[in-house]
């Protein structure tokens, strides 16, 4: 049996300026990609069809992959967002996305596939309208789960310094994900969004199990952050390795969407790590030591 034992890292090495700076600036360098993402394109992150309106069609195409992927580029009169291959079927994924509004016609998308001789395994569509409520609906969501979120945790500590720790770290928590998804080429979707919401879970998780041990068990301050960090890290790394096995496996049988959401929590788990025993805990150990609490 595999034993996981958790390092004890000497913090008293570094200020809490040095702790804060490295999660920090990368926060910094997301939030600077996703102004730069929306500038260019007029969208913060890539939206899939679920929220822009569009035809997904998932042909078989009896042809070598290069020849395949240009046979299908000829086809259809309109442009395809994007081509994926699912390697165990020997199929092909084609999306065609209505981002100016306008509907494809999934009845035009189909005919052209049969005259070009593909066999048509499956074919969806959402219309522009419906895909502009989902989204609508889809962001309401994550925004109401994490001001939900803030206040359960201003409510449970009842002071700013260590309240403002947690809010802080799942913010980060979500922005550097979302910018990693722009710089990957993973789109926006339902199942990413959901994704998102799990990091404000695990964030929260996370730095509350931090906090309570800090502030409200005995032992000093360093015994009580490796207490917390013995669980914490041994919890996220385990979550890590899950979502890395599911991913690979989701690569592997060209299952997109489940390896979006494997990629997207596994960025976001270990982005919660730094932000984590970084970030929140320089704010502790100043709350601490430095701040009102003194």
């Amino acid at each position: 049996m595999v034993e996981f034992t958790v390092p004890e890292v000497d913090y008293t090495r570094y200020t809490n300026r040095q702790l804060a700076a490295v999660p920090l600036a990368v926060l910094v360098v997301a939030l600077l990609v996703i102004a730069g993402w929306y500038v260019a394109t007029g969208a913060p992150v890539n939206q899939g069809i679920e929220f822009t309106g569009g035809t997904e069609i998932q042909v078989a195409v009896d042809a070598p992959p290069a020849q395949a992927e240009e046979q299908i580029q000829q086809a259809f009169s309109v442009e395809p967002e994007s081509i994926r291959s699912v390697p165990t079927e020997s199929t092909y994924i084609v999306t065609f996305q209505s981002d100016d509004g306008s509907s494809v016609n999934p009845s035009m998308l189909e005919q052209q596939a049969e005259d070009a001789g593909f066999e048509i395994r499956a074919i969806s569509s959402v219309s522009p309208s419906f895909g502009g409520d989902t989204q609508t609906l889809a962001l309401g969501g994550v925004v109401a789960a994490f001001l939900g979120m803030s206040l359960l945790v201003f409510a449970m500590f009842r002071t700013f310094v260590p309240s403002i720790a947690v809010v802080i770290s799942a913010f980060s928590d979500i922005v550097i994900p979302l910018a990693m998804m722009n710089v990957l080429g993973i789109e926006l979707s339902l199942g990413t969004v959901a994704a998102l919401l799990m990091l404000i879970g695990y964030s929260v998780d996370s730095d509350i199990l931090l906090n309570n041990h800090v502030l409200r068990r005995s032992g000093d301050f360093y015994e009580s952050t490796y207490r917390a960090m013995r669980t914490g890290v041994t919890m996220t790394l385990t979550s890590i390795a899950a979502m890395i096995v599911m991913t690979v496996t989701a690569t592997i049988f060209g299952i997109q969407l489940l390896a979006a959401i494997g990629t997207v929590l596994v960025f976001g788990l270990a982005v919660d790590l730094m932000n984590t025993y970084m970030l929140n805990l320089s704010l502790l150990r100043w709350y601490k030591y430095e701040g009102v609490a003194r």
